[in-house]
């Protein structure tokens, strides 16, 4: 991130100079998506959530991250979850891929990493879904809401889990315990 917005600063600082050298390098040339990403990642990482961490692998492709949200909360509380972000290309028209990586027993989220958050869907009939102006910022809160108070049990991606809920409170909160032992530590 910060090699990425050094370049950033050093390609504008060129353009007058060398602005015909620099529309001929096509290795100094830095998409729209990665200008908008400079500064969402800056804002995101002013204003992460405390039970949240972002990890670029690789500072100068921040359109892949990893995000870790350990809740300090509920029936998640003490597990370590690991989530995939993918931005592509035609982001911010787009919403970011997002897959847990972390298996879970969770009504949002299935044990292969499917998620289930409006927000994520590029296309949604009650309105919450993508919007350009939404940011990386919303895609974080909103992935640390799925522990606490975007819990949904109604509208399930995993009917086992909130079907296993609704028969068994107890039972369900011990194999979400389970899960977080074997596999989010």
């Amino acid at each position: 991130m910060l090699t990425l917005a050094s370049k950033l600063k050093r390609d504008d600082g060129l353009k007058g100079s060398r602005a015909s050298a620099t529309a001929s390098d096509p290795t100094r040339r830095v998409s729209v998506r990665d200008r908008l990403l400079v500064k969402e990642v800056a804002e995101l990482e002013a204003n992460l959530p405390c039970t949240c961490q972002v990890h670029f692998p690789d500072p100068n492709q921040l359109h892949c991250f990893q995000l870790t949200v350990t809740p300090d909360e509920g029936y998640y509380q003490g597990g370590k979850f690991q989530f995939e972000t993918e931005v592509p290309d035609a982001y911010n028209m787009v919403p970011p891929k997002v897959k847990c990586l972390t298996r879970i027993w969770h009504p949002n989220i299935t044990e292969t990493g499917e998620i289930c958050l409006s927000l994520l869907r590029e296309h949604s009939i009650d309105g919450t879904g993508w919007a350009p102006t939404r940011t990386l910022k919303d895609v974080v809160w909103g992935l640390n809401s799925l522990f606490t108070d975007l819990l949904n049990f109604d509208d399930p991606l995993n009917i086992e889990a909130a079907e296993h809920h609704l028969r068994d409170k107890e039972d369900f909160r011990n194999k979400v315990e389970d899960y977080i032992k074997r596999y989010a530590r």
